[in-house]
This record gives structure tokens, sequence and C-alpha cells, in this order.
């Protein structure tokens, strides 16, 4: 899914442990998904939780 009209996005995470997690993106919401999934996102709730999907 590519999302990368102008704008704020409320989102929802499926993480690899089961829980979910739902943040917000201005930037593009692809790319917000992929800082989750990688080092770029440093060490929050998802880091300790990859691979996280869009639900």
């Amino acid at each position: 899914m590519s999302i990368e009209e102008p704008g704020a996005y409320i989102y929802m995470l499926r993480c690899a442990d089961g829980s979910y997690y739902v943040g917000s993106a201005r930037d593009g919401l692809d790319r917000r998904v992929a800082e989750h999934n990688t080092a770029a996102y440093g060490d929050g709730y998802t880091s300790r939780r990859r691979p996280a999907v869009l639900v």
C-alpha cells in the first residue's frame, strides 16, 4: 500500500508478539511504518516487537 498524500494520519500496527501500537504520522504513512521496522525508530515500543504490520 502506498499512501503519500499530504496531511496527518492515525495508524495502528500489529506487532510480532500480537500486541498493537497506535501512532500518528505527518511525513507519509509508508515512511512511518518503515521507521518502526528499522533502527531509524530507535528504542521505542515497536523496536523490540518487530516486524510490525499496518492494520
